[in-house]
């Protein structure tokens, strides 16, 4: 709807230029038929814009009649206005090739506002019918949580898991759309981080929620379960308010004015005195810069703020009290004695204030931006986190809490960089970048330690150490984010923008965007780049499905349960790519791994076979027509790898993660199915009942 819109707005401008046109002027054939065209391509453009309208219209029964009644309007205003520019079906003579066109502005006029007033009307529907299936998709969302919440045996939670999964692509895909057509950029940027939020917690819900059916007697694992459950509630609330333009919660702005904002409001307002417009009263102008300078108080009183950024701090701030004052004043004597040199001394009192609050932004800047890199720099090496995963697996109740108190040193002081940072990183979309860099730190923090917590409990958990990892992995994506949030914040303070910043969401350019540029010259467009992220969180939601259906074996490190690991590593690696992380750098690294994947592929297909060999004649045939699935899928995507690029390098991203996802999908259906043949096998016969030798598996007895 968008995309028409937009094609009508070119149409549009096209209109105007037919009624600014200057009347009993002669014109050749040829401007007479430039003008029929354009009364043609405007009629096209209503069409197409009319025949998404209906679509939509037939999918949405309540408001079906407004949205018809609308198409009709610009329907009948479209056919309008190409009849009054058809020239056939006008009576002229001709005059040395001039003729003389009589066009009917009322009428083209009038069509034009009938075309607005109704092309609004449907844009305002449609809106209204985004919004709609935003909220009806939250709220499917919420249901499943709510079971999956509840949820106390294994096999229930996989079986709604994927139901969720299934649910938030979809809330991704509509809210990515949503975002993407968003103009206001405080609104984008506060929708890009509770899908972000989004994104990466449904990842640790999953590990989170079976660490907790694993161990559920467990009260950190609960304690952690519960921090995710919460922090994605709050998210799909913020998305709902962003949508809906509503704020339940009324915001403080003026307690969240940052000190750049507020500086630059105080100069505007000083500004106005060389018109001697609205002076305010100088109570109100020293209050104004008092709560500026009071909050600064966010950098002295920091325990991280070095000696003389501080000193420094403190003196600009007197200096600008005392400017302040000096302007106050001169301008009470330019009252009275309005003569020349008075206007020069005034002229300069406002030239000193100003140098005087830059110097104090420089201060700031540079205060916040070098103890963000220095402890970005510190905590590259992750030592901590390292140290919480050895003390985990070893047990170490004592290690746990010596590492414990030094993360939670570390959050503390990433969460007061995050403040400072938001003072003075000049944008409103970049401080919403550095409030939810702030939450993350915050949270993550503490279900890591949580997450540590059970794992030091549990020491041979596998489930526990999976779900510290992704919890691990989540804290160390936010330190690289910040890393970005620093360069972009510098950038915008030295007046260099460049490309707009991704504010950390789906869908993200790929980084290797540099990798791609010599094979293809052409950039993706925004379409390409959604698809293939909305791709590979499906490929990333299919992965937990698989290692779901991995963990039901336990430890029976058969052939087929160690192809399906292989794979489902593989298949997260390409997920990790599609949003730009991961061990996977360039085009030939994908290449690679998806050739790897495709062997896999066959070796699984293998392995099952020799297994069905072991089965009654109805469960051998249920292996082998998924079989029968995998092994074309495998080729094929073995000949996209070999294909030559041809400059089409997303094109063939595109049609490589399509496939592998088409793979993954019949890989969770081979293991849920081998996993219950395996069972019914056993029962059938004694000799099964302890079946963990891979040579059983795989026919060999």
């Amino acid at each position: 709807m968008e995309k028409e819109a937009g094609r009508l707005l070119e149409s549009g401008e096209m209109i105007t230029t037919l009624i600014n046109h200057k009347d009993n002027t002669k014109k050749s054939d040829k401007t007479l038929q430039a003008i029929q065209r354009v009364g043609q391509a405007v009629n096209l453009a209503v069409g197409r814009f009319v025949k998404v309208g209906e679509a939509i219209a037939n999918e949405n029964w309540d408001l079906k009649e407004e949205i018809n009644i609308a198409c009709i309007e610009a329907k009948q205003a479209g056919e309008t206005i190409a009849a009054l520019t058809d020239v056939s079906s006008l009576n002229h003579p001709e005059s040395d090739g001039q003729i003389t066109i009589f066009t009917d502005k009322t009428g083209v006029i009038k069509a034009a506002r009938l075309l607005l007033s109704s092309v609004t009307k449907v844009l305002l529907l449609a809106d209204r019918v985004v919004i709609k299936q935003i909220i009806t998709s939250r709220n499917k969302v919420l249901a499943t949580m709510e079971r999956l919440e509840k949820v106390n045996s294994f096999q229930e939670f996989v079986q709604i898991f994927s139901q969720f999964g299934n649910e938030m692509v979809e809330f991704a895909h509509l809210t990515g759309d949503r975002q993407n057509d968003l103009k206001d950029e405080k609104k984008k940027a506060k929708m890009a981080a509770a899908r972000a939020v989004l994104e990466k917690c449904t990842m640790m819900l999953l590990t989170a929620s079976k660490t907790c059916l694993r161990h559920p007697n467990c009260e950190s694992a609960h304690k952690n379960k519960e921090g995710v459950f919460d922090r994605m509630k709050v998210a799909l609330d913020k998305v709902i308010e962003i949508v809906t333009d509503c704020k339940p919660h009324a915001e403080t702005d003026i307690s969240s004015i940052t000190i750049f904002t507020g500086i630059k409001e105080f100069k505007m307002n000083i500004e106005t005195l060389r018109e001697s417009l609205c002076f305010e009263s100088k109570e109100n102008l020293l209050g104004t810069l008092e709560a500026i300078l009071e909050r600064t108080e966010d950098f002295t009183d920091s325990a991280y703020t070095s000696h003389e950024h501080r000193e420094r701090i403190l003196e600009l701030s007197t200096h600008a009290r005392m400017e302040l004052q000096q302007l106050i004043s001169v301008w009470s004597q330019a009252q009275s004695k309005k003569t020349k040199s008075v206007a020069e001394e005034l002229e300069l009192s406002m030239l000193k204030i100003s140098h005087s609050l830059n110097e104090l932004k420089k201060e700031l800047h540079r205060t916040a931006t070098q103890l963000a890199a220095d402890l970005l720099k510190y905590h590259a090496d992750h030592v901590v986190l390292k140290a919480l995963k050895l003390t985990g697996v070893e047990g170490n109740l004592e290690g746990l809490a010596e590492y414990a108190c030094k993360l939670s040193e570390q959050k503390d002081q990433l969460v007061e960089t995050c403040r400072l940072l938001r003072h003075v990183s000049g944008t409103e979309p970049l401080e919403i970048t550095c409030i939810h860099a702030e939450e993350t730190f915050q949270v993550t923090g503490q279900q890591i330690i949580s997450a540590a917590e059970t794992l030091t409990l549990h020491p041979s958990s596998k489930i526990a150490k999976e779900n510290l990892d992704v919890f691990c992995e989540a804290w160390e994506s936010q330190i690289s984010d910040m890393s970005t949030l620093l360069k972009e914040i510098n950038d915008v303070f030295e007046g260099r923008r460049g490309e707009k910043y991704g504010y950390l969401s789906l869908p993200k350019p790929m980084k290797n965007n540099a990798n791609l540029k010599s094979l293809k010259p052409d950039k993706p467009d925004a379409e390409e780049k959604a698809r293939i992220a909305k791709l590979g969180l499906k490929l990333g939601l299919l992965t937990s499905d698989a290692n779901c259906e991995i963990e039901k074996w336990e430890n029976q490190e058969t052939e087929i349960v160690r192809c399906g690991r292989k794979m489902s590593s593989v298949a997260y690696s390409l997920y990790l790519f599609t949003r730009g992380e991961g061990p996977l750098k360039t085009s030939q690294d994908l290449i690679h791994q998806l050739e790897v994947f495709a062997e896999e592929g066959l070796k699984l297909a293998s392995s099952v076979q020799a297994f069905s060999k072991q089965l009654k004649d109805d469960d051998k045939l249920l292996l082998l027509l998924e079989i029968n699935k995998l092994i074309p899928l495998c080729h094929q995507l073995q000949t996209i790898t070999k294909a030559p690029l041809q400059n089409q390098v997303f094109l063939k991203v595109d049609k490589c993660i399509t496939k592998t996802r088409s793979m993954m999908a019949i890989l969770v259906q081979l293991l849920s199915l081998c996993f219950k043949l395996l069972k019914k096998l056993q029962m059938e016969n004694n000799r099964w009942v302890g079946v963990t030798d891979k040579d059983s598996v795989n026919g060999k007895t």
